[in-house]
């Protein structure tokens, strides 16, 4: 696993990633989406499983769901099952929020 952190402190990343927001972010190599319910932050991946659309520019439900904005495909962002589509499961990482910042480990390749 890779660990990445994200801003200097709390609130720093509270700023960076506003609430109910979607935020493309260069971790590395790797292009991931950051999106926050009050002081949980979620990552998942930057393009939709189906057609490789980017997450960013879709929304999110109230359901904790972000939802792609080519074929309206919904994706549980804490777990990255697909709600609705027929396609794989979007790949989610593990985030934490803490007084340094955003950890956000995103596996090997």
């Amino acid at each position: 696993m890779k660990t990445f952190i994200l801003g200097h402190s709390k609130e720093e990343v509270l700023r960076l990633v506003p609430e109910n927001s979607i935020r493309l972010v260069q971790l590395g190599e790797e292009k991931i989406c950051l999106t926050r319910k009050g002081e949980t932050v979620y990552g998942f991946e930057a393009f939709c499983p189906h057609r490789r659309v980017s997450l960013a520019q879709g929304f999110l439900t109230p359901f904790r769901e972000v939802v792609c904005p080519l074929h309206q495909y919904r994706f549980d962002i804490k777990t990255g099952s697909v709600r609705s589509g027929d396609c794989r499961d979007l790949q989610v990482f593990s985030t934490e929020l803490t007084d340094v910042g955003l950890r956000i480990l995103l596996p090997d390749q």
